[in-house]
């Protein structure tokens, strides 16, 4: 099809506020799908996205318009994949912002926006759910007019579920966004914005052709990677796949690849052909790095190499995927795997249990830390236990980030409040309508365990936060170590500010003291920096009557069968062995 004749947009909005409904309704109001074969969140395939009811892999969709081609990318709405949703904005002309009639403006739409407007798209307004009891028309749509600046007329009013003003968008699509303007005869170019790995066919790109073309045959080269390899088929996504000869300029579609890892075809990069070969490649490409790190443990250790296969497996197909292995004296054999949030870790960790399955231990989640040492030479460090002797290290520095967070004026005082709790500092506070808009920057580290779950309790669930990952600073850094009955757990350890140090070994000891069960002798349980205890408690040993035998007699009888035990506790305490429970790995997820 020409390219006047083609549309590119994506749906961009906060979590839950009906894009994988609106694309639902699109698909059915231009007969990509039947009424026979159409289900609820069409496009996410996974059944964890239907579970949790959010959009984890993007996904493209080809749809017949008013003849047109409609292809739209139905994006993830979470924060930790902000980067995939940065690819499919370069891949389109234009973007349809949902924002949800009954809630509002959230943390996650307004990065959302930001992206788009960065990216120089067409946004088209879309007000959604007004079918609800609690839909506030009025207040939502002049927050929408604040932030994009636009009229009321430019606003379409929907419902998603019951299709009621989905044409209209459909009509906004063809008539405000602008067709694609490739070249047809420059060489090719085409932007990777999704890959994922078949077990059966390889690597399956997904590309909006740039320029150019890329014909079924042809030999592909991968700019970033120099990986090569051949496009094995090339088509477009009806939502299933539908098999064509090439795929032209302006386009969006698929390649089949003999590829064997998404490592060779990252999400940004630049594919051209040997045919019609290119020198300049597509801006914005970036390595995505994880910096969010925790160990994989299997519960027995039998299973050490079925959990190496499942992870080499997932991140055939995730190549933000980062391990390696790692080995505990307490847990064994694991893995230590880096994720781009906890959202993120989250999946991997039930993908793992509910695909392979397997039973885990998973530890404190960390992130990465970057040392000076006193030799100049600058290393990085994943976990507190790779932490070198602090005798050679000049600084240590630890990743901020940059937040935002939504929250009606009411609640301001407590959020300003949390922020302080964790270190972090508040740059600017401003309004939009009813809500304020709070720019901070905080220590990662303290807003990885309970920092959502904290806002949330704060703000009475009003509260929605979206970040960015700033610039290392140089803290006062500490390592700290805790002990059961006298050993070092180095699963355990954790790295944390000096003036939280204390208060952090005081909860963690107190939490296991719950977790660990009692033993037949006392076990002492301490938090340490370096040679010095900062916190203790004592697991209270069980009192096993040993005089229950004894009738009458002299009392020296009692006396002496109680020395026997005290004695035998003693010696006990010098030889026993306190078997920790996987629970105790956890304790710092939850530490309210």
């Amino acid at each position: 099809m020409t390219q006047d004749h083609i549309r590119n947009f994506c749906i961009i909005a906060h979590i839950d506020h009906g894009k994988s409904t609106l694309a639902d309704r699109m698909m059915e109001m231009t007969d990509t799908v039947s009424t026979r074969e159409m289900k609820s969140q069409m496009l996410d395939s996974m059944d964890l996205e239907r579970e949790k009811g959010i959009t984890i892999k993007l996904a493209p969709v080809r749809m017949k318009y008013r003849d047109h081609d409609l292809n739209l990318i139905d994006t993830p709405g979470h924060v930790d994949f902000s980067y995939e949703v940065s690819r499919s904005l370069q891949a389109c002309e234009g973007a349809v912002l949902v924002v949800d009639a009954s809630q509002g403006i959230q943390a996650q739409t307004l990065a959302n926006v930001y992206l788009a407007m960065a990216a120089d798209l067409t946004i088209i307004p879309v007000l959604n759910k007004i079918d609800l009891p609690a839909a506030d028309v009025p207040r939502v749509s002049s927050e929408i007019i604040n932030l994009l600046g636009c009229s009321e007329s430019d606003i379409i009013k929907i419902s998603a579920k019951t299709g009621d003003g989905v044409t209209d968008v459909l009509d906004a699509v063809v008539e405000r966004i602008a067709a694609p303007h490739g070249q047809p005869d420059a060489p090719t170019r085409a932007l990777i914005f999704d890959s994922y790995y078949d077990d059966y066919r390889g690597v399956i790109l997904y590309v909006r052709i740039v320029d150019g073309e890329v014909r079924k045959g042809d030999a592909i080269e991968m700019m970033a990677t120099n990986a090569s390899g051949i496009a094995l088929e090339v088509g477009s996504l009806q939502p299933t796949m539908f098999s064509e000869p090439d795929l032209l300029a302006g386009e969006i579609g698929y390649i089949v690849t003999n590829l064997r890892t998404t490592r060779d075809a990252r999400v940004g990069d630049t594919v051209t052909t040997k045919r019609a070969h290119t020198d300049s490649q597509l801006p914005g490409y970036k390595l995505v790095k994880p910096f969010v790190y925790a160990g994989f443990f299997p519960v027995s250790n039998d299973d050490y190499q079925n959990l190496k296969d499942a992870i080499e497996k997932l991140s055939l197909s995730d190549s933000a995927l980062q391990f390696e292995p790692e080995n505990s004296p307490v847990l064994g054999f694991g893995v230590r795997i880096g994720f781009l949030g906890l959202l993120h870790m989250d999946i991997i960790r039930e993908r793992l249990e509910r695909e392979y399955n397997l039973d885990l231990v998973v530890t404190n989640p960390s992130t990465d830390y970057q040392i000076k040492m006193v030799n100049g030479h600058d290393i990085d460090i994943k976990s507190a236990s790779e932490l070198p002797d602090v005798t050679k290290i000049v600084e240590i520095r630890e990743p901020w980030i940059k937040g935002e967070i939504i929250v009606p004026k009411s609640y301001v005082g407590g959020v300003l409040q949390l922020i302080i709790n964790k270190r972090g500092q508040q740059n600017n506070l401003s309004y939009i309508d009813e809500r304020a808009l709070i720019s901070f920057e905080a220590p990662l580290a303290n807003l990885l365990t309970d920092f959502y779950d904290q806002l949330k309790s704060v703000t009475s669930g009003y509260g929605s936060f979206n970040y960015e990952l700033g610039m290392y600073r140089a803290e006062d850094l500490v390592r700290v170590d805790f002990y059961v009955a006298g050993n070092m757990v180095d699963a355990l350890s954790v790295m944390a500010h000096r003036s939280e140090a204390q208060r952090l070994g005081r909860e963690v000891v107190d939490k296991l003291k719950e977790v660990i069960p009692r033993q037949n002798f006392q076990v002492a349980l301490q938090a340490a920096i370096g040679g010095k205890f900062i916190a203790r408690a004592d697991l209270s040993a069980y009192r096993k009557d040993v005089t229950t035998g004894l009738y009458g007699g002299d009392v020296s009888r009692k006396k002496k069968v109680l020395a026997k035990q005290a004695k035998g506790k003693k010696r006990m305490k010098r030889f026993g062995k306190v078997d920790i429970p996987s629970e105790a790995f956890t304790v710092m997820l939850k530490r309210d």
